[in-house]
This record gives C-alpha cells, sequence and structure tokens, in this order.
C-alpha cells in the first residue's frame, strides 16, 4: 500500500477517535442541561394550560374567595409580594431576596390547594 495513503488512513482514525470522545465529553455536560430543559418544557406547558383555562380558574378563585375570603386576601398578599420579586428580577435587591420569590409563589400554591382541598372536603 502507498505510505501516503497508509498515512492519511490513520489520520482518519485518529480524527475519528478524537471526534468520538468529544461527542461523548459534549454529551456528558449537556446531560444536566437537559433536565432542566424538561422542567422548563413542563412549566410552559402548565402556564399554557392556565392561559386556555382562564375563565374556569377565574371563577374557581371567586368560588374560593367568597368561601375563604381572609385566606385568600392573605394569599393575594403573598401571590402579590412574590410577583413584585419576581418581576423586579433582582435590580437593586439585596442577592439573597430573589431566590425568595420561587419559594414564595409555591407556598402560596400549595395554600390554595390545601384551601380548595378542605372547602371540596367539606362542601
Amino acid at each position: 500500500m502507498n505510505p501516503r495513503m497508509v498515512e492519511i488512513a490513520l489520520k482518519k482514525q485518529r480524527l475519528q477517535i478524537r471526534a468520538e470522545t468529544e461527542r461523548a465529553g459534549m454529551m456528558h455536560r449537556l446531560a444536566g442541561i437537559d433536565a432542566a430543559l424538561d422542567r422548563v418544557d413542563r412549566l410552559r406547558e402548565h402556564l399554557r394550560w392556565a392561559r386556555d383555562e382562564v375563565p374556569v380558574l377565574s371563577l374557581l378563585a371567586v368560588a374560593v374567595l367568597l368561601i375563604r375570603p381572609r385566606a385568600t386576601l392573605r394569599l393575594a398578599k403573598r401571590g402579590w409580594f412574590a410577583w413584585l420579586l419576581l418581576r423586579r428580577g433582582g435590580r437593586g435587591l439585596p442577592h439573597w431576596v430573589t431566590p425568595l420569590a420561587a419559594p414564595l409563589l409555591r407556598r402560596a400554591l400549595a395554600s390554595l390547594r390545601r384551601a380548595l382541598d378542605r372547602s371540596t372536603a367539606s362542601g
């Protein structure tokens, strides 16, 4: 075989091995991003559902307001505070305040869910 052809074949083989190693490394680094993107996709689906079901959610909110007005107003106050934190995006806030917004929203939604569960169980 021609020595030039052997050299080209060896170079091709080294490049293929190097490409496979880089591909495996890239897939390993992107594994964490894939999970985060899955969470973002699920959140977008939930938000799309909420946007499509606004009349039902509004009726539900009014019903909860009528059944438990004090708890609803307290929850609305907490939600408003969390919304302001998220909307502001941390500009001008201490670095520890912005991460508090998501748990506040989560707690507010959990409180709303518990209130709804209690009202459906008693009614």
